[in-house]
């Protein structure tokens, strides 16, 4: 067979391609032969169009070079041979020391650029506040400081990170607020490094922020960034404040440690525990958390009032009308909902939610009560429960433990997961860990396949937790959310079958995904790396909150609660919200606002208000709730 014949096209292609191939002179001949064809041609046409060109052929070929030589900066001289030689070698000298010059200059203002766009040159705020790592957590943790600062000149945050400068400013310009007066400064490098930490300048920074992470070894990341810091700083103890979180309790101790004396350190997973299940029992807390640790609602402060010393706790529950008093911080030991009668210290500082530091005013309101509308019969006694766990991750065995703290003797929860997902050493681990009074039992099934979910008597329990596998390396960090998604939306089709509205509590790491979670008005969407980021930011504003909230959350202390609204009021009256105040000061209560049930399901509320005035009224529904602080 005849070999097939080239066009000529390509064989031209190919070979300008191995001639461009050859490197710099050839591109440059090239390169010299193309602005030839271009203007020596245009310069002949100028001149013989020219009326005033010369009439002899040799003075035209000279006019046509010294055209070309002044286009391409060649001097175009005329005269003799050598002459000419002459004046294009100096006209070649000075282009290329001109070009050598400009290439110079470019490339230094080039390295420049691209040293800027790494982040690699050392910021020069001071009392800026300093974010060490990315995770989920960084959107929350920025957004809310950008917030705290709002009217504040001159505010800064640094972020450093082992990512992109570029890609890091993209990110926290779509997923958070506008900056505002505060300037978001990113750094780029491993947060590990004392040398790259350096870069955010941590001796002059106001507080420092060490996010979580969700790699297999982030509490150990997190303690060698502590670390880094204190070797990054001159005179380690005597450096800012320092907020740090970490996933596991075995960390803790090295952790604050590292962190010094100033330091703060989170358990991220115990926290998020303990919400999950004061949500299981009552949905809807998560969204009384967010309003109270957001800076954009009403949040805790700490005040004194003299006027106040010596009189009963009880008291100082309605003397203030726009502010909410949750308890006494005496010494460095918050007291959350005291007994009334607890007499408060001349040293006590009043534990408020208020919307800021200047409107917490006293002004008596105890007059607004009504005691005729205050309800008289007591709470039925708590009955054993039954709780339905779809899924395990880490935290599964924290929700197991902190059921059996506070379950009734006859209670039981039943675990639905794969062989993957969970082994039975954890399940037995979890069950010594449950005691007696909790019946733990393990089902094998797919929750995201309906076969699983409609062989259980879904209207038995009591309340139902979906849990997310833990994100697994090297997979999609939305993988998670996905199957939680895929088991909420076969739930929600059993409770259309059932006609039962089922109390679903759902955990989820993308808080973008909580639009898109198909659950009823009476379930409850738990963002975890949102909450830390909300407390992480709180605490980096004012380091005495650590102790109340560390209160909040605890299994033995006093927690924030909505109970129904007829355990302190009668159904169908209408009465101002100090009635309420009074009738929780009866239990042994703080109250602090209330959920409505016909607004349950509009954003971004759905239906939760914290601290409204005592003095305003409003008809009790039978299915409003009351948020208070005390004790379970």
């Amino acid at each position: 067979m005849a070999p097939r014949r080239t066009p000529l096209g390509e064989r031209f292609r190919y070979w300008f391609d191995s001639t461009l191939a050859r490197g710099a002179p050839a591109l440059v001949g090239w390169l010299a032969l193309l602005c030839l064809a271009v203007v020596v041609p245009a310069s002949a046409v100028v001149v013989w169009t020219d009326p005033q060109a010369p009439a002899s052929l040799t003075g035209r070929l000279a006019q046509v070079w010294r055209l070309t030589g002044e286009t391409l900066r060649l001097g175009g001289a005329t005269g003799t041979p050598l002459g000419v030689v002459l004046s294009v070698l100096l006209a070649l000298v000075a282009l290329l020391y001109v070009s050598t010059l400009v290439g110079l200059i470019t490339t230094a203002l080039t390295e420049r650029l691209i040293a800027l766009r790494r982040g690699r040159s050392t910021v020069l705020e001071s009392g800026h506040a300093v974010v060490l790592g990315w995770s989920e957590q960084v959107f929350t943790v920025v957004g809310e400081l950008i917030a705290a600062n709002a009217n504040r000149r001159g505010a800064a945050v640094a972020l450093l990170a082992d990512r992109d400068k570029t890609v890091m400013e993209e990110a926290l310009n779509t997923r958070t607020r506008p900056g505002g007066r505060t300037r978001l400064i990113c750094r780029s490098g491993p947060p590990t490094d004392p040398a790259v930490l350096a870069l955010t300048n941590p001796a002059e920074a106001g507080v420092v922020l060490v996010l979580p992470h969700d790699e297999p070894d982030a509490d150990a990341q997190v303690v060698k960034t502590l670390l880094a810091l204190r070797a990054a700083l001159p005179g380690h103890d005597a450096g800012p404040p320092v907020v740090a979180a970490l996933r596991d309790d075995r960390y803790r101790l090295a952790a604050s440690l590292a962190a010094g004396p100033s330091g703060i350190v989170l358990e991220s997973d115990t926290v998020t525990a303990a919400l999950i299940v004061q949500a299981a029992r009552r949905p809807g807390l998560s969204l009384v958390h967010r309003e109270l640790l957001d800076f954009a609602g009403d949040e805790f402060y700490l005040t004194t009032e003299p006027s106040l010393v010596g009189r009963p706790f009880g008291d100082a529950l309605l003397s203030y009308t726009t502010s909410s008093v949750v308890g006494l911080m005496r010494g460095h030991v918050p007291l959350l909902g005291p007994p009334p009668h607890t007499t408060i210290g001349p040293d006590d500082l009043l534990v408020v939610i208020s919307r800021d530091d200047d409107t917490v005013r006293p002004d008596d309101c105890s007059h607004a009560v009504e005691e005729t509308a205050i309800a008289s019969e007591q709470p039925p006694p708590a009955r054993p429960e039954r709780v339905l766990l779809l899924g395990w991750n880490r935290r599964a065995p924290l929700v197991i433990g902190r059921l059996r703290r506070c379950a009734r003797p006859g209670s039981a929860v039943d675990v639905i997961a794969e062989d993957g997902e969970v082994t039975l050493q954890e399940v037995d681990d979890a069950d010594r860990e449950a005691g007696t009074g909790l019946t733990l039992t393990l089902r094998r099934g797919d929750v995201t396949s309906p076969g699983t979910l409609r062989g259980l008597e879904i209207a038995a329990y009591d309340s139902v937790i979906v849990l997310g596998r833990d994100p697994a390396p090297g997979h999609p960090s939305d993988e998670p959310d996905m199957r939680t998604l895929v088991t909420l939306l076969l739930l929600r089709r059993l409770e259309r079958t059932t006609g039962r509205e089922l109390p679903v509590v759902t955990e989820l790491i993308d808080d973008r995904n909580r639009a898109l979670a198909p659950i009823s008005p009476g379930a409850d969407v738990i963002i975890s790396g949102k909450l830390i980021g909300l407390l992480m930011a709180q605490i980096s504003q004012n380091r005495h909150l650590a102790a109340v909230f560390e209160e909040l959350f605890s299994a033995e202390g006093s927690g924030v609660h909505l109970r129904p609204a007829t355990d302190y009021v009668l159904p169908g009256h209408e009465t101002p919200f100090a009635t309420v105040v009074a009738a929780a000061r009866l239990r042994g209560e703080c109250a602090i606002g209330y959920r409505s049930h016909d607004d349950a399901s509009t954003a971004p509320a759905y239906g939760v208000r914290i601290n409204p005035p005592k003095t305003e009224r409003r008809r009790w529904d039978p299915r409003d709730e009351v948020v208070v602080v005390g004790r379970d």
